[in-house]
């Protein structure tokens, strides 16, 4: 599950602007139609709001998809206009600093845009991408070439001249695609097969077959794409005569039937879903020759193991498999023979909670590799031995090691952080020694590398000033170049303090947003917007991340943030504090957030609290009113997971257990337990169309107020899935929400 970054809310009756006067009744109009909000209408065009929506929050214009050409001479990105969501594919020359785009789709195909295929659709709602034109690349081992698809066509772009030659005929499913490594051939996805085309003559012949039914070769499975972050389901060795791929049988799987409500003349789509309990996609990984032929199969412990996490060819190393069990608790990572199918492990990760799938694995030929552990209860990046004995620590406490970012000659570059509001970049020596800071301070680095390069790519976000893409020396940290950015910029920038609130839980990170005009004389109604599960940092200092908060701060309200424990950046205990249960950590934290909050803060009125979240956060909303009615006055849940047995295995488990080992704490974790005392008013919002968190959870929640008696509110929106992509919906959802719940924390 990953927080949503667009979603949807409430309805309500036309209004004036929040706390000025009501208007008088219209002798047409009857009384009851007024109250002292603006208008849904009004809200929704408001030129804030529709500025936040038009440039997907102030994102559309940045560099997307950022790749450096392994001798760190070229960045290559995707870019679109300020306002256009239709991206093309640019080159910035790092010596001289010129930009020169390579391809756009139209120039590929004659087109702008084209259907998604039914694979592109499903890869993109996981990874949570709403961009037309080019939506992603791939480049070439020596950065010479770029590899598009689009619209189910695949185009090899030489970078420095523009040229492109379509590899496929432009009408299959071509889905996926990845060069060979010395760039003579192309594998992609058609019909549930692996295919492997001629560079560049683009004939194609298929490599796997027997796919089909329920069947499928090469393709992540949903919990893969959707809660793992692996996006692929297939892997070149390194001299390009062999691909691992991964099989998935979904025949025991529980189907769910998704239907388009707007469309009753069109059947229901059955899609496997895994929920808590019942059975998982079977997964295995094979080998076969680039000319197909006789697969081998990688043999491990299955039925321990069932999970297939992540898989590693690398150069000059051993195909390399991280498998865990059903439960998550213990990881493996193996080393594969692919001639034999005999696999031996190099370590296991063991925890009581969980183990946190990365991917820090850095085959280092002739040396070893890298590896990220918390077994002490802080991630610190290891050096290992070929065998998988561990040789040194990398990595001190103090920098809060994240992630590997690459490798730069005998150093590791790397993110961490002093708290959970930052990231910085360090260049750590492999042999051991104190690291060096290359970019830190009060701000968001978030770094993109290419191993041997002696540069990175830099996506630096602040409170104080715009975001920005740097080229900066891995040596010293020295700015060498600055990507354009053609992002459009809030009129005004938010009003943002960031507070390390000390409370008996321990210190909770938090933010306060208030409104432009804002008066420390009044007391403000307070809206916590909350996502507060596994996975999600909300307090960040990155200005552009609160410009929807600020413009709902500016219909009169205090906006605040705050991350419980269960999020991460704060350490194993703080991160596993919530193993077993849902509801009461992160609720009690948020209570106690804002309690601090107003104890520092005393414009914050806490006798007129709601709250807002989508996805998990939506879950946690919804949580509030009905758990702690005495703190919330009024929630909107977007999206809301209602009973987590309704949501898949691998993020569930993880977190709660199975079912039937950890009843009571699935019992206490749903909405649907004590759903009747619910006594605030709560708005409930979904997408009919969400195959991630489905509508049926909604539908139960509604059903089980009904049979109480309550009268819920609901926003059903035909059509949409959990990423609420069309810019006209957005808006009117929004307003909604605000008007809702400005409307109910009136005094």
């Amino acid at each position: 599950m990953r927080a949503l970054t667009l979603a949807a809310a409430g309805l309500l009756p036309a209004c004036a602007l929040f706390g000025a006067p009501a208007p008088p009744p219209s002798p047409a109009a009857p009384a009851a139609a007024h109250c002292r909000h603006a208008s849904v209408g009004r809200l929704a065009a408001d030129p804030a709001l529709t500025a936040y929506v038009a440039t997907r929050r102030f994102r559309l214009g940045q560099p997307a998809a950022v790749r450096l050409t392994p001798d760190g001479a070229t960045v290559l990105y995707l870019q679109s206009g300020p306002r256009s969501d239709v991206r093309s594919l640019w080159a910035f020359d790092v010596a001289t600093g010129k930009v020169r785009e390579v391809a756009n789709a139209e120039r590929l195909s004659g087109q702008n845009d084209r259907p998604l295929t039914a694979e592109e659709a499903a890869q993109r709602e996981r990874m949570r991408l709403t961009a037309r034109g080019l939506g992603t690349f791939t480049l070439s081992s020596d950065g010479r070439s770029a590899l598009v698809p689009f619209g189910g066509s695949v185009y090899l772009v030489d970078v420095a001249t523009g040229r492109a030659a379509a590899l496929s005929p432009g009408d299959g499913p071509d889905f996926d695609p990845e060069l060979s490594r010395d760039g003579r051939h192309v594998a992609s996805v058609e019909n549930d097969e692996v295919y492997v085309r001629a560079v560049p003559s683009g004939r194609a012949h298929p490599i796997t077959r027997g796919a089909g039914r329920a069947v499928t070769h090469g393709e992540a499975e949903f919990v893969a794409e959707e809660e793992m972050d692996r996006f692929r389901g297939f892997w070149w060795s390194p001299d390009g005569r062999r691909i691992a791929y991964e099989e998935a049988d979904a025949s025991r799987v529980e189907p769910f039937y998704l239907a388009d409500v707007a469309h009753p003349d069109r059947p229901a789509e059955a899609t496997p879903y895994p929920r808590p309990g019942k059975p998982n996609v079977d997964v295995r990984l094979g080998v076969v020759g680039r000319e197909g032929g006789r697969t081998r199969w990688i043999a491990w412990d299955h039925e321990r193991y069932p999970y297939l996490a992540r898989v590693a060819w690398p150069e000059g190393g051993p195909l390399l498999l991280e498998v865990e069990t059903r439960d998550q608790k213990e990881l493996l990572l193996l080393e594969a023979d692919p001639s034999s199918g005999k696999t031996k492990a190099l370590l296991a990760e063991r925890d009581a909670a969980w183990v946190n799938l990365n991917d820090d694995l850095r085959w280092l030929p002739g040396r070893g590799f890298l590896w990220s552990s918390e077994r002490t209860g802080q991630a610190e990046l290891e050096l290992r031995a070929p065998d998988g004995t561990p040789e040194r620590t990398l990595t001190t406490p103090a920098m809060g090691f994240r992630r590997v970012v690459a490798l730069a000659g005998d150093s590791v570059v790397v993110e961490g952080g002093s708290d959970s509001t930052v990231q910085s970049i360090w260049r750590v020596p492999l042999g051991g020694g104190p690291p060096v800071l290359i970019a830190g301070g009060a701000a968001v680095h978030d770094g993109t590398g290419a191993d041997g390069a002696a540069v990175i790519v830099d996506h630096e976000e602040r409170l104080d000033q715009p975001t920005r893409t740097v080229v900066i020396r891995i040596a010293d940290g020295s700015v060498v170049g600055t990507l354009p950015d053609r992002a459009d910029r809030p009129a005004l920038p938010p009003r943002v303090e960031i507070l390390a609130l000390p409370t008996t839980a321990g210190t909770l990170e938090a933010a306060i947003v208030v409104p432009h005009d804002f008066d420390p004389r009044k007391h403000y109604p307070v809206v916590d917007w909350v996502y507060g599960g596994p996975g999600v940092v909300e307090v960040e200092r990155d200005e552009e991340g609160y410009a929807l908060q600020q413009w709902l701060a500016d219909q009169g309200a205090v906006v605040v943030k705050i991350d419980n424990r269960g999020t991460p950046r704060r350490g194993r205990a703080w991160e596993r504090a919530i193993a077993g249960s849902f509801a009461d950590i992160p609720l009690a934290d948020q209570v106690a957030g804002l309690q601090a909050i107003a104890a520092a803060r005393p414009f914050v009125d806490l006798d007129r609290v709601g709250a807002i979240g989508a996805s998990f956060g939506g879950y946690l909303s919804a949580l509030a009113v009905l758990r702690r009615p005495d703190v919330f006055k009024a929630a909107v849940a977007i999206a809301p997971v209602v009973d987590w047995e309704d949501y898949d295995t691998h993020y569930t488990e993880r977190y709660l257990g199975l079912p039937d080992q950890n009843p009571g704490g699935y019992r206490q974790s749903s909405l649907l337990t004590g759903a009747g005392s619910l006594s605030r008013p709560l708005l409930v919002v979904h997408g009919t169309a969400d195959d991630n968190v489905h509508v049926v959870g909604t539908m139960k929640l509604v059903s089980a107020l009904e049979e109480a008696g309550k009268a819920p509110e609901l926003f059903l929106i035909p059509g949409q899935t959990h990423m609420f992509a069309e810019q006209a919906t957005q808006r009117l959802m929004w307003a909604k929400a605000a008007a809702f719940l400005l409307d109910h924390l009136e005094e």
